[in-house]
């Protein structure tokens, strides 16, 4: 069987990884090419690269992904796989193989369609979440359901996490539905137009922590945000303006006053608490910029004039 796997980041990667120990090793995998990274701009491969030079599978990283036409033609594939793909892929493409493009996307279609699902069934609190095997038509994420497989949630989980767990439910989804899709044995399912919701590409001022709202939903997106575009707040020290990264927090209501929305107080267990629009938001664990993350205990005693400050 010809399979043509097309993908980029880490959940494209973790479902390759899958597919290969199911059996279905792709005869080419497609990935952007290698990208600057971090401050040092040091030159990495997508993870999805990784993958498959490791299994030894040939790689293609073309800039426009229509430069891959004579290849992927000349292959004559049975399926095309795609899993979290940066490319935009034509229809000549997806109308090459025998038995259709199918796509895995990380939600229960049609909720979250778009780029940012995880994130959004996180943001959203959502109580159950999963994976979509899908046809692949030429509107985003709309093509009929081949298979779903959900999970439940349990309030705790961080974007890593739930990313992670639901790439290895893609990629065995994948391997089970694959053998009857093949043979024809699989009847897809049109999405429900009415009942689609839609999540956005994220950027970095989402990452601005509002305290008028409720510390529910602020802790939501503490878990949702993290690694990126992360939860930040800002401090005014003196003549300095301070940002800072909230990286693990939990709700609590310790008292029945109310005070001013972003006040810092000093929560049970020396914790630092910020009051919101709504209870108080617990910080456990923060990171100034430039300086390394930190329990709030040891911030609070290293920063005893953050205390009574109000947090924009």
């Amino acid at each position: 069987m010809k399979i043509i796997f097309i993908g980029t980041p880490e959940f494209g990667a973790i479902v390759l990884e899958k597919l290969i120990g199911g059996g279905y090793a792709p005869v080419l995998v497609v990935t952007s090419p290698d990208k600057k990274v971090g401050r040092k701009q040091i030159i990495t491969p997508p993870p999805v690269k990784n993958v498959a030079k490791k299994n030894n599978i040939t790689v293609l990283q073309p800039e426009k992904i229509k430069d891959t036409i004579p290849q992927i033609k000349s292959i004559n594939p049975d399926l095309i796989i795609v899993a979290a793909s940066s490319y935009i892929i034509p229809k000549e493409i997806l109308d090459m193989p025998k038995h259709d493009s199918l796509n895995v996307h990380p939600s229960l279609l049609p909720r979250w369609r778009g780029p940012s699902p995880v994130q959004f069934a996180i943001l959203n609190g959502d109580e159950k979440t999963g994976v979509t095997v899908m046809r692949i038509t030429e509107r985003v994420d709309a093509g009929p359901i081949v298979s779903q497989k959900e999970m439940n949630l349990d309030g705790k989980e961080t974007y890593t996490q739930l990313h992670n767990k639901l790439g290895e439910l893609g990629g065995k989804l994948l391997t089970e539905i694959i053998p009857k899709w093949m043979k024809g044995e699989i009847e897809t399912k049109d999405q429900n137009e009415k009942e689609a919701t839609y999540s956005k590409i994220l950027k970095k001022e989402d990452g601005r922590i509002d305290w008028q709202r409720p510390a529910e939903e602020i802790e939501r997106q503490i878990r949702s945000f993290t690694p990126w575009p992360g939860s930040f707040t800002f401090w005014q020290r003196k003549d300095k303006l301070i940002k800072m990264e909230i990286l693990k927090a939990r709700v609590y209501n310790f008292d029945p006053q109310k005070y001013e929305i972003g006040k810092t107080l000093v929560a049970p267990q020396n914790h630092l608490c910020v009051q919101t629009g709504k209870e108080f938001l617990v910080v456990e664990r923060l990171q100034m910029e430039g300086k390394k993350e930190m329990d709030s205990e040891d911030f609070i005693r290293g920063f005893p004039d953050f205390i009574g400050t109000i947090l924009g």
